[in-house]
């Protein structure tokens, strides 16, 4: 997937301006998004790290759209450790969206609705233009082709399928909702609310993506940094 030359550097500007602005926007405090996480809860928190088994781990910390590697990466773990005599059954990868890669958590209406191609700079494999749909959730046949491989599957859903887990960041939720609603002059609340509905199956909401990242390594994940 394409970008522009400066599109990184573009998407940090802007997104750091308005962050550096979060008072003014009236975003909630981090004292208030600390107690905020206090809501959920302790059993189900801990359910998602018990999740993380097998004799060989590794957690990815995603905080950026970053082309395709962050999911091809999760299946090369799994590729390559099958190769060397441990099945995929054997191996657990975590996929931890945070930050500025949250909406790859998100159904296609979304991405839609709120632009989140033209705001977080994700083009489409297939039109090369800002995606209005997730890319990774139940990509189209030749989305993604690697050379000297061919097609692979690295879709959410089938990376799901073999066994990679996914968490995405309530804080950043509660921080880019809080934005998007200042710029579309919207009920913030709504917003958070409608993103979190629109969570994808199978992806686990976390207090925050380093809490996340903390607990995978305290079950013996290896650490990659994908964004």
């Amino acid at each position: 997937m394409s970008h522009t030359p400066n599109g990184g550097t573009n998407r940090r500007d802007f997104l750091g301006k308005m962050l550096a602005g979060a008072t003014m926007l009236s975003i909630p405090s981090f004292a208030g998004l600390a107690q905020e996480s206090k809501h959920i809860s302790t059993s189900t928190t801990d359910a998602w790290a018990n999740k993380i088994k097998g004799k060989h781990r590794v957690v990815l910390d995603v905080p950026r759209p970053h082309e395709i590697f962050p999911f091809a990466w999760a299946k090369v773990f799994l590729l390559t450790n099958q190769a060397t005599g441990t099945p995929e059954k054997d191996c657990c990868a975590v996929m931890v969206l945070r930050h500025e890669a949250i909406p790859y958590a998100m159904k296609d209406e979304l991405w839609e609705k709120y632009k989140f191609g033209q705001l977080f700079k994700i083009d489409d494999p297939k039109t090369k233009a800002p995606a209005v749909r997730n890319p990774f959730w139940q990509p189209k046949p030749g989305d993604f082709n690697v050379p000297g491989i061919g097609n692979v599957d690295i879709g959410i859903n089938q990376l799901q399928d073999s066994g990679v887990l996914f968490a995405v960041c309530n804080m950043a939720i509660t921080v880019y909702s809080a934005i998007v609603a200042k710029e579309m002059a919207m009920d913030p609340v709504a917003i958070k609310n409608e993103w979190l509905a629109g969570v994808l199956p199978g992806i686990d909401v976390v207090p925050s993506g380093m809490w996340a990242i903390g607990r995978a390594q305290e079950k013996n994940c290896g650490y990659c940094f994908a964004g």
